[in-house]
């Protein structure tokens, strides 16, 4: 795998050549030198404590705060990976004379007294590996997005930090003057640093680190093994499922598009949003693909979250997205002390997006939630009371699949009747039909099935284009966009269907660029789109596939997978020309997209059992 270029020594600083961590309820990135430059308190959408992904500057400049660091003096080069199975990273720095440090880094997840135990903290584990290495920590927090340091105060073997959202602690086995002067030191044994809410750490520090480590280490791995894997392409699959796993906010069942905001979707295009939201429709691509591997639990936890947007929503209005503790609002603001990722700013905190309409949600809230009353594996299986609930979101879905709106890709100052809005409202209807039956309702499926024909008519007589000869992207326009590919996906069209064949051709007339695939080429409120979005080269290499053209579709594939990172992810978007990663990361979908296309392109276990 390739890694993507960093940045680096090219004038502002900035590189998604970055290693997810995480358990959760924090997540963290961290680069090819063990310097975490970003992760967010309490809460992965919160405030950044470590924002120096986004502040322009490489950390390693001597004033340069916003990370946490563990520098080897002559250092010379890096390596890194995962504990095999796990999201447990190790990195290790050679010095230019040979000496060698481990550092270990992962957030605590394991059970605990019969409870997942998942702390708001992150765990660093230093061992000299050759040589004599002399190390120094500079550990930097940050707060009010980037716009002052907090005060600190110290006791015997730990630091206070007083950030305004959490106050944290960092307790540790290196003497803590030469953490608070950042102090060159010989790292002659293994030494711990937890850092986490401000409270005293209980037991043995050392010991009690090294059980967390175990522990962690077995519940990623026994997880991992618990996934339906294709034959082919394993590693990137694994590496795909634990980081969309990492996206989940457990203790609502939330699932963040990116942990990540404001990379720019292109160079400075202004194109900079916060991804750290659950989006419905991306949590749905997200919940499918996992179903692919057999991963019910995110299934089951974002199922609770779901039943909860629909019971506050009462039959009205559902967002595109919400907070991930379930917030409708989320206000957009700018972050006027980060200059942004390469200074390519404004750095953004919320998302507008939370007030647009878009339609298609309904169709998403129902198919993600329609396997509850098919799936006997689930612990919660859909009964009566949730069919009632999905109901008045299918009736919201009917009244609205021929009104305006602002569509999937969210155009802030346009609205029409977008086509893929209202596959996803009579994919709805058609769903709940099939609830309706497995709860042996015939009546209910009648009425869902006569809605569903009344939705199909209305697609297949104002989206298609009779200029295109094909569906066009909205109602009434001879425009395509790459969502109409999800006719298939769907179950709206058959891949035979001479109709899919001439919609499938003009789209790849229209928006294949090369190896990579554009969203659509109407300029939109920022101009005309620059990058590939990644998730819509996946969408093209599902449809290749489906209709006959596999041998092209494994080798589009194989080129995406000479985009992935050292760590073996994606970001939202790619450069059409060289290849190189934007937009925010890890981001859902392009995983989403790895994981189908693996699946669908693999060769069968049978073929070498």
């Amino acid at each position: 795998m390739n890694a993507a270029p960093s940045g680096e020594g090219k004038g502002p600083w900035g590189t998604l050549d970055l290693a997810p961590i995480g358990n959760c309820t924090v997540s963290a990135l961290i680069d090819r030198q063990a310097r975490m430059v970003w992760a967010c308190m309490p809460r992965p959408d919160g405030d950044p404590l470590f924002p120096a992904l986004l502040g322009g500057r490489d950390p390693a400049d001597a004033d340069v705060a916003g990370h946490w660091s563990v520098d080897l003096d002559g250092f010379s080069c890096a390596r890194q990976s995962y504990i095999r199975n796990t999201a447990v990273l190790r990195t290790v720095l050679v010095s230019e004379t040979g000496d060698e440090v481990e550092v270990v880094d992962f957030a605590p997840r394991h059970v605990r007294q019969g409870r997942t135990y998942r702390p708001t903290a992150f765990v660093r584990v230093l061992r000299p590996l050759k040589g004599a290495p002399r190390i120094r920590v500079r550990l930097r927090p940050m707060m009010g997005h980037g716009a002052r340091t907090p005060r600190t105060t110290a006791g015997s073997n730990h630091v206070r930090y007083l950030l305004e959202s959490l106050p944290l602690r960092l307790t540790t086995d290196i003497p803590v003057g030469h953490v608070l002067d950042e102090r060159w030191h010989r790292l002659e044994g293994v030494r711990v640093m937890f850092l986490g809410p401000d409270e005293p750490f209980s037991g043995d520090l050392r010991e009690t680190v090294r059980a967390m480590h175990d522990a962690t280490v077995a519940e990623w791995q026994d997880w991992v093994r618990g996934l339906a894997l294709p034959l082919d392409w394993q590693t990137v699959v694994i590496r795909a499922a634990i980081t969309l796993k990492l996206c989940v906010y457990e203790e609502t069942g939330a699932i963040m598009a990116a942990l990540t905001t404001s990379i720019p979707e292109a160079p400075r295009s202004g194109r900079n949003w916060d991804y750290r939201h659950c989006w419905i429709r991306d949590a749905y691509y997200t919940v499918q693909a996992l179903n692919r591997l057999g991963a019910l639990d995110v299934l089951e936890n974002y199922l609770g979250f779901l039943r909860n947007i629909v019971d506050a929503a009462g039959g009205g209005h559902i967002q595109p997205l919400y907070g991930i503790g379930m917030e409708q609002t989320l206000t957009e603001h700018v972050a006027p002390d980060l200059p942004g990722y390469r200074a390519m700013g404004p750095v953004r905190y919320g998302n507008q997006a939370h007030e647009h309409l878009q339609h298609d949600v309904y169709g998403q809230v129902i198919l993600s939630s329609v396997q509850a009353f098919f799936d006997q594996r689930l612990f919660r299986p859909g009964d009566a009371a949730d069919f009632e609930a999905l109901e008045r979101v299918g009736e919201r879905a009917f009244a609205l699949h021929d009104q305006p709106d602002a569509g999937l890709w969210e155009y802030r100052t346009r609205a029409r009747v977008h086509t893929y809005s209202a596959l996803m409202c009579w994919a709805a209807c058609d769903r709940l039909a099939n609830a309706a039956v497995a709860l042996g309702l015939p009546h209910r499926a009648s009425h869902w099935r006569d809605r569903a024909g009344i939705i199909r008519k209305r697609i297949e007589t104002d989206a298609w284009s009779q200029d295109l000869g094909a569906f066009s992207a909205s109602f009434g326009t001879a425009e395509v966009d790459a969502s109409l590919l999800q006719m298939l996906d769907l179950r709206f069209l058959d891949v035979d269907d001479p109709r899919f064949a001439a919609t499938f051709s003009a789209v790849e007339r229209g928006l294949r660029r090369g190896d990579s695939m554009l969203r659509y080429i109407e300029p939109d409120d920022f101009g005309t789109p620059e990058t590939a979005f990644n998730f819509c080269t996946f969408w093209l290499i599902e449809a290749m596939h489906l209709s006959g053209r596999t041998d092209e579709a494994k080798a589009l594939f194989e080129s995406m997978l000479n985009r992935l990172t050292h760590s073996g992810l994606l970001s939202e978007d790619s450069d059409i020309v060289t290849g190189e990663l934007w937009g925010n990361f890890p981001q859902t979908y392009s995983l989403v997209g790895l994981i189908n296309c693996a699946a669908l392109l693999s060769r069968p276990w049978a073929a070498v059992r």
